[in-house]
């Protein structure tokens, strides 16, 4: 499925006034494609993410997923059949990684859940059952995190939101996830807005990277064209903090 999003804008009421998180952003994501929205804290890029699951509801602007209108759409049925995969990854804590992975699956009545669980803690390196009866206290971050993506693919959803899903991991878990990410990704093609804050991990991930700043996007392009043409002072700056160039020339 593609997502798409059209002048969208999102304000809320702080005690210090109204904020603009979103200002009128646009963005396409085509089916299959993985875009990063990257950006500083407060940019605005989980704000554009949640939209699509409407966990988040625009003040003005639409929000497509595959051309249909996600406010037309049952929220409580949106969201089972959109993966989303949290930063912590939001496992309930008083069930086994094998009853937390197999809960969408049961919740939209898919009569073969228990084996979708199966198929999807195999795409994440558990597929020996090992872990199927311990609960997640009893799990490393790293460890949850694997859980949390296979709860988010068990279902098979064709759209995957990833609130930077390996932003509390140390550096190696970091990059043993990201590899799996990358595995997953070719074995089931699926179409995915990650979070990042972390421009190397979006060069690394995605097809396309949304740079975003103050709730709107300043670039969007192939990874190698924003580290290379930065089209603003502000993407020459993020790309130059990230340590993929030494010196960078706004385009």
């Amino acid at each position: 499925m593609s997502l798409t999003a059209r002048d969208v804008v999102k304000r809320y009421q702080t005690p210090a006034g109204p904020v603009e998180a979103l200002a009128g952003v646009s963005l396409d994501v085509a089916a299959g494609e993985c875009v990063a929205l990257v950006g500083e804290s407060g940019s605005g890029k989980t704000t554009l993410m949640r939209c699509f699951n409407r966990l988040v509801e625009p003040d003005s602007g639409s929000v497509l997923v595959d051309d249909a209108d996600v406010r037309q759409a049952d929220v409580v049925e949106l969201r089972r059949h959109v993966g989303y995969v949290l930063q912590e990854g939001g496992l309930m804590p008083h069930w086994t990684v094998r009853r937390n992975v197999e809960l969408v699956p049961w919740l939209i009545g898919a009569p073969n859940a228990s084996s979708l669980a199966r198929d999807a803690l195999g795409l994440v390196g558990f597929g020996d059952a090992s872990f199927d009866a311990r609960y997640p206290r009893q799990l490393s971050g790293g460890q949850r995190q694997r859980v949390a993506m296979a709860r988010a693919l068990a279902a098979r959803p064709t759209v995957l939101l990833l609130d930077e899903p390996f932003g509390a991991l140390d550096a190696i878990t970091r990059a043993d996830l990201q590899d799996m990410f990358v595995g997953v990704r070719k074995q089931r093609p699926v179409t995915c807005l990650l979070v990042t804050h972390d421009l190397f991990e979006a060069q690394r991930l995605a097809d396309r990277v949304a740079v975003m700043r103050a709730g709107r996007i300043e670039q969007i392009g192939m990874p190698r064209e924003v580290t290379d043409k930065p089209a603003t002072a502000y993407v020459a700056r993020l790309v130059q903090k990230a340590g993929l160039r030494r010196s960078v020339t706004v385009m």
